[in-house]
């Protein structure tokens, strides 16, 4: 064996990270039976450089370190094969070379790769696994091929990538690029796994548990800058009044015939210096697909909070707001429209606390999670510029002239504490703080756990349910071109809400200049429980703050060991009560019966 020039400093578990030469690099995550390899011969876009150093395990060089990269190469294969007992499958990838096209008269480059594999057992079955995923990536309406020979050896495979990425010019199509990259990135997981599949050796329960296992400062590095970015400013904060009893008295006393006059917090930031700093935030470095993909819809879930306070009080805002909430699609206005056709009579309201003995009781509930692990460090404030309950990160807000049916507490807390504040410490826990303020879209199905949780302990009652709906028929009039006063009266005259009521959810709705986000709360809501009815778990949403959609994702990283389980589970979920109802849920409680008549008080 050629003794490498320089030495390798390997971790505890395998760990390695150091140049090779002036523009290579040798990355080991962790000791893995597998290895990516790739001589770079230009500094221009290469495809099987981007693919290689999104891997967990990879050696790249450039042409002048031949020999160096050769001896660091075959001293990574015995390291590997000693620790792990098996010689490493090695995977050497290489871009195909682009023909000269006219730009008068392109043709689209061949979609084919060339992939050859040693004709021992094990890496041909790795190669028929590669095969069949390379002949299901598919790219512009184009499907690719394969065309695929016998290598001499053993434990090998190479792989000749095609170039539909580049234009005619030499330039990269971007996105194209990206899928290509995440596609064949997948397929080379799932060939490793096939590597490993023998019969006689155990494989991982699932190929991307193949994928890194660690984070890079540069993912560490970029989350911290989103997060600093996220903190800069109060989104809900921002855009809610501070004078909302004020103006529905004045409003009420004038008989409603004008539109109340709300005022607002100054805003603390600039949202276009904010902006600049999102996108100075280089997230083509981190060298996971998937981490990139999650910190890209967060950037831009950012960025559109900012657009709406740039716009705050403005025309521009409403419909900044639909594009981070949506509109109101039918089946959502089906289902409200249904909750406020219910005829049953109201309970009465019994005996009412006001906002000490509900900051007395959430204290109670946070010290029962704090019991469990002392992290739960929630905050409980009584505020004189916020309307009813509000969660911002870790800390409780209680507006001073909150009043409430006693007997709506558990189910307020049961919102509260234990899913906004729990999925905040949960994933405060984990290795970012994405986690902990929200991957992208999180909102709807946060709301939705919220209040499946109030109808787990026996506190959704149908006056809760119809404010639901209320605020749906609200925010799609509101959409639709409804003025305060029109949906105002609205909710009075056609759905039977009293006047203060009424006031409460219109103003919700045109905070700011018309805000779309009431919707979510029903929605969110029927979402929750199609996923209990059709025996989804929801072990994943109290991991942190996600979104249905990200849930595979979770449940890769939770594979790949980048995620741990959650540190709090809902103290509602413990109870026997609560059983009995998902269960009959599960055996087809209705929709619209999802209230719980043993709230009533006597």
């Amino acid at each position: 064996m050629i003794e490498p020039a320089l030495e390798l400093n390997f971790g505890e578990h395998g760990e390695l990270r150091q140049a090779v030469g002036e523009k290579g690099r040798v990355h080991l995550d962790r000791w893995l039976p597998y290895l990516v390899l790739h001589r770079s011969q230009t500094d221009g876009p290469s495809l099987a450089r981007r693919i290689a150093i999104n891997s967990p395990s990879y050696l790249i060089w450039s042409p002048e370190d031949d020999e160096m990269a050769r001896a660091v190469a075959e001293q990574l294969v015995a390291e590997i094969e000693q620790k792990l007992g098996i010689a490493p499958l090695v995977i050497t990838l290489s871009d195909q070379p682009v023909p000269l096209q006219s730009r008068k008269a392109p043709t689209l480059p061949r979609f084919v790769a060339e992939i050859a594999a040693a004709d021992d057992p094990d890496s041909q079955r790795a190669a028929d696994r590669l095969e069949q995923a390379v002949r299901a990536i598919s790219a512009d309406l184009r499907v690719c091929k394969v065309e695929r020979c016998t290598l001499e050896g053993a434990c090998s495979i190479t792989v000749q990538l095609p170039s539909i990425h580049l234009r005619p010019d030499g330039a990269v199509y971007p996105q194209l690029e990206h899928d290509l990259s995440v596609a064949f990135g997948d397929a080379l997981l799932q060939t490793a796994c096939a590597f490993i599949d023998d019969g006689a050796r155990a494989a991982p329960p699932h190929y991307r548990a193949l994928g890194r296992g660690a984070l890079l400062a540069a993912a560490r590095s970029a989350d911290r800058k989103l997060g600093k970015v996220a903190r800069s400013f109060d989104f809900l904060l921002s855009v809610s009044p501070i004078n909302t009893s004020d103006a529905m008295m004045q409003f009420l006393a004038e008989k409603a015939n004008r539109p109340p006059e709300f005022q607002y917090r100054p805003l603390a930031i600039d949202p276009d210096s904010a902006k600049r700093m999102l996108y100075d935030i280089d997230l083509s470095i981190l060298e996971d697909p998937l981490l990139e993909r999650l910190l890209t819809e967060k950037r831009r879930e950012i960025d559109q909070q900012l657009t709406m306070l740039a716009t705050r009080n403005t025309p521009s805002f409403r419909p900044a707001s639909t594009i981070l909430y949506g509109n109101v699609e039918p089946e959502l206005l089906d289902d409200a429209l249904g909750l406020l056709g219910s005829t049953d009579a109201a309970p009465p309201r019994g005996e009412s606390v006001e906002a000490p003995e509900i900051a007395e009781a959430a204290r109670g509930l946070i010290e029962a999670y704090r019991t469990f692990d002392q992290r739960f460090e929630a905050e409980v404030e009584l505020r004189d510029d916020v309307s009813g309950l509000m969660v911002s990160g870790p800390k409780l807000m209680i507006g001073s002239d909150s009043i409430m049916p006693m007997h709506r507490v558990d189910a307020l807390l049961a919102h509260e504490v234990s899913i906004h504040l729990l999925t905040h410490f949960n994933g405060a826990a984990q290795g970012l703080t994405i986690f902990r303020s929200g991957l992208a879209n999180y909102e709807g199905v946060q709301e939705g756990l919220g209040v499946f949780a109030e109808w787990a302990v026996g506190g959704l009652t149908r006056t809760r349910l119809r404010l639901l709906a209320g605020r749906v028929v609200a925010v799609d009039a509101m959409l639709h071109g409804a003025g305060f006063i029109d949906v105002f009266h609205l909710l009075v005259r056609d759905y039977g809400f009293r006047r203060r009521g009424a006031f409460g959810i219109s103003a919700r709705v045109f905070r700011s200049g018309g805000m779309a986000k009431d919707a979510i709360y029903l929605r969110g809501f029927r979402q929750v429980v199609d996923l209990v009815t059709s025996g989804v778990s929801l072990a994943p949403f109290w991991l942190g703050k996600i979104a249905p959609d990200h849930a595979p994702a979770i449940e890769e990283l939770l594979l790949r060991g980048l995620v741990k389980t959650p540190v709090f589970i809902p103290e509602f979920l413990s109870r026997t009560d609560t059983h009995e109802r998902i269960a009959r849920l599960r055996n087809g409680l209705p929709f619209q019966s999802m209230f719980n008549p043993e709230t009533r008080p006597c």
